[in-house]
């Protein structure tokens, strides 16, 4: 009988069947830096009490943590804190976050699921700039290298990262710009576009019908960081006869959930708010 493909970053004799795949001590371990990092300071009692633990447990598990630096206490208070150590370990991830590393897998995926081009963007002195692609194996398809710029207002992920600018910063974007005319689907008035833009709000994706090149259609939607600030984009690009009016509701909803899932593993908290059209 075929065996499973062993999961990568597993020993070879490891045998799940027969030995847990998780350390008691340490997963009630990060139970508390859990616990620490959502409360601004906790006693032991208070810790004890949240995590249904014996204080005699809970201290011994703090007292190892303290000799590492990950907790610390405030000995007038006696509460225990995230410490210097945990900082540092937390550095390494954002070291390691960018956006664009951490799409790639998410971009992979999309690709896949929808069997068209996914690109990452971001906004760059008012235009779009490509800064990613994952291609599909069609022979047909869209092609943005990498540094490749493209308007706002004509591009679906520029339109969604337009869709969370607040107003005044939206009305500075629409005084600055010529929102110049590429095909006859362009939106190239203020109306137009703030229009558009209160949909993508509404239903958390862009579309791009046409409206930069004929023939070419994108879904993009916004991806945000650790303080639900805008950080990119991330769409699907391909021709019209593969994207047809009755699919752009399925991709946009798969392209909003790669969005999520990017967000998510940026840090970004669970719900992001965008601004009011």
């Amino acid at each position: 009988m075929p065996q499973p493909p062993r999961r990568k970053g597993r020993p070879k004799s490891f045998d799940s069947a027969s030995q847990p795949a998780t350390i008691q001590s340490l997963d009630r371990a990060l139970d508390v830096l859990d616990a620490l990092a959502a409360a601004n300071g906790m006693t032991l009692t208070e810790l004890s009490s949240a995590l249904g633990q014996s204080a005699a447990t809970m201290y011994r598990v703090l007292s190892t943590l303290e000799v590492r630096q990950i907790v610390e206490v405030e000995p007038q208070s006696q509460t225990w804190h995230i410490g210097a150590m945990a900082f540092r370990l937390g550095s390494a991830f954002l070291r390691r976050s960018s956006v664009i590393e951490r799409a790639r897998p998410v971009m992979r995926e999309l690709m896949e699921a929808t069997g068209e081009t996914s690109n990452l963007g971001i906004e760059r002195g008012g235009d779009v700039m490509f800064v990613s692609q994952v291609e599909t194996h069609e022979s047909i398809r869209a092609f943005f290298p990498p540094g490749t710029t493209s308007p706002m207002h004509a591009s679906g992920i520029g339109k969604a990262l337009l869709s969370c600018f607040g107003e005044d910063q939206l009305t500075r974007f629409l005084r600055g710009q010529a929102l110049e005319r590429f095909t006859e689907k362009t939106l190239t008035s203020a109306e137009a576009l703030r229009a558009d833009l209160a949909q993508i709000r509404s239903r958390g994706w862009s579309f791009d019908d046409e409206e930069k090149a004929p023939g070419m259609r994108c879904v993009a939607a916004p991806v945000f960081g650790m303080q639900g600030e805008v950080l990119a984009g991330i769409s699907i690009s391909g021709p019209t006869a593969r994207m047809p009016d009755g699919g752009i509701n399925g991709i946009g909803a798969l392209v909003k959930d790669a969005a999520e899932k990017l967000s998510y593993g940026l840090g970004a908290p669970a719900a992001v708010e965008t601004p009011p059209g």
